[in-house]
């Protein structure tokens, strides 16, 4: 048996072209319908505690770059250092409240713009000298924003800043 397509043998001719100068074309559409309802179940409704924790959690990412600068004021890049270890603590819970499903669309919002104000702030306004806080604080933020939006990927980190050892110049005295 031959599978590659019909042969002329098999093709019915019926003759000549159809007259459809005559015919109306699209004159009675069938009546609209109203779309369906979609029965969804019933509407989520939070329990009151985790209002109460995504209000925290707003509170606190929105409060977390004043905190940074505080901290950096007050005790250097020490400060900062201790700050990205209770930031990670925030984290963690953040993390724990989306795992359960009880994240509010503002709370992961407001944490993705702290993110970009931590990253704003290291940039412009912290001084920081030692690249590990820089690459520990980034961290950080990474780590958020994966756990918010993993599929994006993000250019705005600082980039770190490491001496170039083999052109520096050493004096007598530390020969």
């Amino acid at each position: 048996m031959d599978f590659t397509g019909k042969q002329a043998a098999e093709v019915v001719d019926f003759g000549g072209e159809v007259d459809y100068s005559n015919t109306a074309w699209f004159q009675n559409p069938p009546p609209k319908q109203p779309p369906p309802q979609q029965s969804f179940g019933a509407p989520y409704v939070p329990l009151p505690g985790v209002i109460e924790h995504n209000e925290a959690f707003e509170f606190a990412l929105s409060a977390a770059p004043n905190v940074l600068y505080a901290r950096y004021k007050q005790y250097g890049q020490l400060g900062v250092l201790a700050w990205c270890s209770e930031f990670g603590e925030l984290i963690d819970n953040l993390k724990e409240l989306g795992f359960h499903g009880n994240m509010f669309v503002t709370t992961r919002t407001q944490a993705l713009r702290t993110c970009e104000e931590l990253l704003n702030l290291m940039k412009h306004s912290l001084d920081l000298k030692m690249q590990i806080i820089v690459m520990y604080l980034s961290s950080q933020v990474a780590r958020l924003r994966r756990f918010l939006d993993g599929d994006k990927t993000w250019e705005d980190y600082p980039e770190p800043q490491f001496p170039d050892y083999k052109n520096m110049k050493y004096s007598a005295e530390y020969s």
